[in-house]
């Protein structure tokens, strides 16, 4: 007698919840989950709103915590909380005492440390996920960079390096932080492998849009750099390679495509966003 086999398809659900999570009731509402990635901040618009970021990005957290103690939680962190580092150092390693600029970088940090504190309370599994830069073709320093040459912008290099990931690339890894999530917290930089020089990217998208970049000002010693060197090890190098992402973005660039319109204000020195 012959077997007879059914096939299956499986189907993925995903259930759009909307909430304000500052409002503590809705907040509670929200069901039980496993596994949680923790996105939630506040970073373009943070001068002159301080107060909101603060809320969205110390107070906010430690809500999140007490409501989620039974999960897993890779928490969403920034480079910002590092200090400019020297270019030739190759970038902050997780060992770099946090020494943020303005208040996006504090309260970034802020978050960090309320996180931190409820693993330790609760014995909660986490990742703080350190991520600079994310990029895709529609937003990002690349992009940035690429539409200036085209437009025949000024780009100003005196932030003359930076780190840069693809986008697709960094989901993944926030993803499989889930399998590698620690009490007390397992710290973990997130970004590509290169120091990037702005000033070589600036002539890369110019070869590639035929256009003569302006350059302006001069590369200091220091920049916001990340080491992933720790991601590196436990996650392999991301596919997408930098080149890849500059011959992307040049297309883009050239057959007009969409943007988000949201500056990542790399160029920044001050910590004012």
């Amino acid at each position: 007698m012959k077997k007879k086999w059914s096939l299956f398809s499986a189907v993925n659900v995903v259930v759009l919840l909307a909430c304000d999570l500052l409002d503590d009731e809705q907040l509670q509402q929200l069901p039980d989950v496993k596994n949680i990635i923790y996105m939630a901040g506040n970073k373009f618009g943070t001068t002159g709103r301080e107060h909101f970021t603060w809320a969205m990005n110390a107070y906010l957290p430690g809500r999140v915590a007490e409501k989620f103690r039974n999960s897993r939680i890779v928490v969403f962190s920034s480079g910002n909380i590092y200090p400019f580092t020297p270019v030739f150092q190759g970038g902050a390693t997780e060992e770099t005492s946090p020494a943020p600029l303005g208040e996006y970088g504090q309260s970034t940090l802020g978050r960090e440390r309320v996180f931190e504190h409820f693993s330790h309370q609760y014995a909660i599994p986490m990742v703080i996920y350190r991520l600079n830069y994310a990029i895709d073709l529609r937003y990002g320093v690349l992009l940035e960079v690429a539409r200036s040459v085209q437009s025949g912008k000024p780009i100003d290099v005196t932030m003359g390096h930076a780190n840069c990931i693809w986008q697709g690339d960094a989901n993944e890894i926030a993803l499989r932080s889930l399998k590698v999530c620690t009490s007390p917290p397992n710290f973990i930089n997130v970004t590509g492998p290169e120091t990037m020089s702005m000033r070589w990217i600036a002539e890369q998208f110019g070869k590639r849009l035929d256009k003569e970049p302006v350059v302006i000002g001069e590369e200091s010693d220091m920049a916001l750099l990340n080491n992933a060197s720790k991601s590196h090890q436990l996650f392999g190098y991301p596919r997408v390679s930098l080149l890849q992402m500059i011959d992307w973005i040049a297309q883009w660039v050239k057959e007009g495509g969409s943007t988000w319109n949201k500056p990542t204000h790399f160029q920044e020195r001050d910590g004012k966003y």
